[in-house]
Parts: structure tokens; C-alpha cells; sequence
């Protein structure tokens, strides 16, 4: 490349792999990075269920992009939603805005998927973002003060039903925190009912819980949540979602609280680039993370669909996406080079889920903990990745006081109360 040319790259995306192929690729002066995301802040999504359930703030797992990559001479960030991408054209349209390149990595990640039966969104709340998570604590921490004001034991039960569908990593830590959010946490804190009387249900659809670990941990899981007071489901269809509650063969449960966390389907920027995807919406692509016919443009993370040599689809997990960042800023500097490029290769770090308190599972290979040492391998994974000093700190002082205290101190409803229009109050 003649000295003094700059290749510009647009990245579709800051999560987990969009910021890991920035950080790479901003310390090559050759490059222009434009980085455009519809959040003005980074997440680390795997704790998200602690924000829902009153354990951290949404500032504990989130940092502002710009912070992050702000402050790099040859990245300029955009905050805006990606209408089209045009790869014949090699142009990108945002907010009124277009945006030429020489490469693009496309890294927009994904959202609730409810397998064709979007009318379910209505009833239901998935946990992919933090507005996702705030709504389901409010929810949560609303319905034991309906409870405790319902002055029926009967109706205070229908309040306090909560159901969790899907028995992957975050049903399952969901379903352990609200269950000790409510049984242990709050216990005492309410005079007119009793929290402990809440009911957790988790559904999964395939014979048990947590799929993609040995059947040994999947049991375990299954155990400690059962001793937590969660009913748990394995092998169970939903067949409907509605106002009453979540309808499966032979009955129904009521509830008004029903997380979904059962399935995800790529961002839809994916479909609109004309090249094959697949029944969850992920842009197929090759070896080297590029779609069909066009070596310039890379997808990446949740939204892509790499199966190369593989049984299947690699996971939408933060480990495939950050290696993936990492490997497609490598390939796009060694362009520059004339470097012949290799193959993408994943290294499975292993899979962790958190049950609750002293209790988790992990699996690296044949290699498996569970119990208190995945618990304490958990905390540190979690803190490793973190991102941001700060937010590293505030999260470990956070679950030292939690642990030591049984306490849940982000127990906030952001909203105020109404009083009802249909009120009893005398004139």
C-alpha cells in the first residue's frame, strides 16, 4: 500500500467482538476506524441478570463507548442505528448519514428470538440489553409491593409467580437469583406476606438444563436450583404466552412475570445484506469470517453463522465473538502487508454458569467444577473480563458486601406510582 493511503474500516457494533477488532485495529496508523453502535455504551452482557435482579446498577456492567475508544486518534465514533448496508456500493446508511469503506465488520449481535411467535414479546421480557434488565426489575421488586398490598393471600400468590423460559446459562442464573432474592434477601423486609412463599418456575424445552455442559453439571444445576425452591421443567413445550401466564401441555401457569430466555435470533442489518443466512437470521460465512464473494467485508459474533469443519454453528458466546474480533483485525493489518490469509480457528475456553450463591458450574474440555470452586472461578472469569478498572472494582466491592451482608442493594424502582383512575377514595 503507498505510504500515506488510509484504508478505511467500519465496524457495525461495540459489544464483546466490534470493540476487541477496534482496539486491535486503531493501533495501526494505515487505518481509519468508524465505529457506529446504537448504545452509547459498552456491555458486558453476561451479568445483565444481576442488574434484573437487584444485585448490580447498570453502571457496574456498562462503560461509555467513548470512554473506551474515544480518545483514539484514527477512531471516530458515531451513535446511531445502521439502516442499510449496500456491499456492492460499499456504503453504509446511518441516521441520514453515509459512510464509504474499504472494509466492513459487521458485529451487530442479536436480540430475543421467539422461534416464529413474536406475539409472545408482549407478555414476556428478554434480557439482551439493559433496558431489558431494569424492566424486569421492576417487575420483580413491583410485584412483592402489590403483593403486600393485595390483602389476600390468594391474589398476593398470583403476584408472586414468576416464570423463566429456557434452561440455558442465563435462565438458570436468573432463576437462581430471583429465588434468592425473594427466600432469602427480602424475607424480613415485608410484614403482610411472605416473600419465600414466591413461586419460580424454569422451563426447558430439551430433556435438561443447561445443554452445551456434561449431563453430570446439568444435574447438579438442576439439584441446587430445586433446593433453592425452583420448580424446574426439563422437557417441556410452551405452547402459548398470554395475559394469564404461560400455557404448556396440561396446564397452565399463571403469572404476569415471564422472562424469556429460551432463544435469540440475529440482528436483522444481517438479512438485509442479500447473502445466505440462516433459520436464526446469522449471516453465513466462510473460513475467514467473510461472506460470500466479498473478502472485504467480515461478520462476526452473535449474528454470524461460522461452521467451518464444525458439527454446528459455533455459540453466541462472548469468547467466539472477542476471538473473532481479534483474528479479523489481524487478517485486515495483514492485508496491508500482502500476508496470506489463515483460517479462523476458535479455542473453546470452556462454559460457566452461576446456580447462586457458593454454587456454580464450569466445564473446560473434560475438565469440570461445580459447587463452591465453580462458584470462585466464576467471580474471577467474571472480573477478568470485565471491562474498565473501575467497573472491575465497583463489581468486586459489590459482591464482597452481597456475600458477606445476603444483600441485594440496587433494589430500585425508577418509576413512581399512580394512584388508579377507578380509585374509592370519597369526593
Amino acid at each position: 500500500m503507498p505510504k500515506g493511503e488510509k484504508k478505511k474500516v467500519v465496524v457495525i457494533g461495540v459489544g464483546f467482538g466490534g470493540l476487541q477488532a477496534i482496539k486491535k485495529l486503531s493501533k495501526d496508523e494505515n487505518l481509519e476506524i468508524v465505529a457506529i453502535d446504537k448504545k452509547n455504551h459498552h456491555l458486558f452482557q453476561p451479568l445483565l441478570y444481576q442488574v434484573a435482579t437487584a444485585v448490580l446498577s447498570p453502571a457496574d456492567i456498562a462503560i461509555p463507548t467513548r470512554s473506551l475508544i474515544g480518545d483514539k486518534k484514527n477512531v471516530t465514533v458515531y451513535l446511531g442505528e445502521v439502516e442499510k448496508v449496500d456491499i456492492q456500493a460499499k456504503k453504509v446508511y446511518f441516521q441520514g448519514h453515509a459512510e464509504n469503506y474499504d472494509y466492513l465488520i459487521l458485529a451487530a449481535g442479536a436480540k430475543s428470538g421467539y422461534f416464529g411467535n413474536d406475539h409472545w414479546k408482549k407478555y414476556s421480557t428478554g434480557l439482551k440489553s439493559l433496558k431489558d434488565a431494569l424492566s424486569i426489575r421492576t417487575k420483580i421488586l413491583t410485584s412483592f409491593e402489590h403483593a403486600e398490598l393485595a390483602g389476600d393471600p390468594e391474589v398476593a400468590k398470583k403476584h408472586l409467580n414468576y416464570v423463566i423460559i429456557g434452561g440455558g446459562p442465563t435462565g438458570v442464573e436468573l432463576a437462581g437469583s430471583i429465588a434468592e432474592l425473594s427466600h432469602e434477601i427480602v424475607r424480613n423486609e415485608f410484614h403482610t406476606i411472605d416473600p419465600a412463599l414466591a413461586k419460580i418456575t424454569l422451563i426447558e424445552a430439551s430433556p435438561r438444563l443447561l445443554a452445551a455442559f456434561a449431563p453430570k453439571l446439568s444435574e447438579f444445576a438442576k439439584k441446587r436450583l430445586e433446593k433453592r425452591g425452583v420448580e424446574v421443567l426439563t422437557g417441556t413445550k410452551v405452547l402459548d404466552i398470554d395475559e394469564n401466564g404461560v400455557k404448556i401441555e396440561g396446564r397452565m401457569i399463571p403469572s404476569s412475570n415471564v422472562i424469556w430466555a429460551a432463544g435469540v435470533q440475529a440482528n436483522s442489518i444481517g438479512a438485509s445484506l442479500g447473502v445466505p443466512i440462516d433459520r436464526m437470521g446469522r449471516v453465513v460465512v466462510d473460513e475467514y469470517c467473510n461472506v460470500e464473494s466479498h473478502p472485504e467485508v467480515f461478520v462476526i459474533g452473535d449474528i454470524a453463522s461460522y461452521s467451518k469443519g464444525l458439527e454446528r454453528p459455533l455459540p453466541g458466546v462472548s469468547p467466539v465473538a472477542m476471538q473473532q474480533g481479534r483474528y479479523v483485525a489481524s487478517l485486515i493489518r495483514g492485508d496491508l502487508k500482502s500476508k496470506k490469509r489463515k483460517p479462523f480457528h476458535y479455542m473453546d475456553k470452556g462454559s460457566m454458569a452461576t446456580i447462586g450463591r457458593q454454587d456454580a458450574v464450569a466445564q473446560v474440555g473434560n475438565f469440570k467444577m461445580k459447587g463452591f470452586l465453580g462458584w470462585i472461578a466464576w467471580l474471577f472469569v467474571h472480573i477478568f473480563y470485565q471491562v474498565g478498572f473501575k467497573n472491575k472494582i465497583s463489581i468486586f466491592i459489590t459482591w464482597v458486601w452481597a456475600y458477606m451482608a445476603f444483600r441485594a442493594e440496587a433494589r430500585l424502582i425508577q418509576d413512581e406510582v399512580e394512584a388508579p383512575t377507578n380509585s374509592n377514595v370519597p369526593n
